[in-house]
């Protein structure tokens, strides 16, 4: 018989490992993230909007706003920010939604009624109700011959050259006008998707004391208000122009105070 094989074992030591070295990504390298005050981690419930790239639109919008408060604006443009307030909106928007013009069905139906009254030896229907007009060129013949009650002028017309001379005409002319919030509102009145000017040729019975009651306002806020006609705006310098003024005012003013008080000794 073969001699047995006898083998020592080292009692309680096990064999040492080579540490393991993580694999490190070239082009995924590891960024650790910083938890102290100032690092990666922002607190919570900080308004984060000054960081934020806003669209290119957004920026043009905020840049014309801003640049119409540093501009000294001239009285024609400045009084298109002078619109009636959300109260007298609602309500004048509430009137003219009942005299919105009919729909291309509506009409047919109309004209329809009448040919078959017509044909039965009836005196014919009613005319076409009163009804909002819209249109520029249009709205501007019915100021011109007088004939409309109350013209409504969107306040944000882009460009606003569209509208500049319409106050003007309505003054003139003496139509009763309000400036309004905005050519979408306009627009949804009359079936479109925007109107720079709409105007009313004619109410109800009904209706004609609330027409009065909105017409002496448009006089009293538009067309006889001579300081909107002549106020400029804009010139509004920013707040760190403001600071740099006000400190340059008080240099001066102590500056004159050293003079006062040198010429008194």
């Amino acid at each position: 018989m073969a001699p047995k094989k006898t083998t020592t074992k080292a009692k309680g030591k096990t064999p040492a490992k080579a540490p393991s070295t993580p694999k490190v990504d070239p082009l995924f390298p590891a960024r650790p993230r910083s938890y102290n005050v100032g690092g990666a981690i922002r607190p919570a419930g900080r308004d984060l909007s000054r960081f934020v790239r806003w669209p290119k639109y957004v920026r043009i919008q905020r840049q014309r706003a801003v640049l119409y408060q540093r501009l000294k604006v001239p009285p024609a443009i400045n009084q298109f920010t002078k619109s009636i307030g959300k109260n007298e909106a609602s309500n004048v928007f509430k009137l003219l939604d009942k005299y919105r013009p009919e729909t291309v069905a509506a009409k047919r139906q109309r004209q329809k009624e009448n040919a078959a009254s017509e044909a039965k030896g009836q005196s014919k229907t009613a005319n076409v109700p009163h009804q909002l007009k819209f249109g520029l060129k249009h709205v501007t013949t019915l100021v011109e011959e007088k004939k409309a009650s109350l013209v409504l002028i969107a306040c944000d017309v882009d460009p606003i050259e569209l509208v500049l001379w319409l106050p003007a005409l309505c003054r003139k002319m003496e139509v009763p006008f309000l400036i309004v919030k905005d050519r979408a509102r306009l627009g949804t009145l009359v079936h479109q998707k925007t109107s720079a000017v709409v105007a009313l040729t004619g109410v109800n019975k009904e209706d004609e004391a609330q027409l009065k009651i909105f017409q002496d306002l448009a006089m009293e806020k538009f067309n006889k208000n001579s300081g909107l006609a002549r106020k400029w705006g804009g010139g509004i310098m920013g707040l760190k122009t403001q600071a740099k003024l006000d400190k340059r005012a008080k240099a001066l003013a102590a500056e004159e105070a050293k003079k006062a008080a040198s010429l008194r000794r």
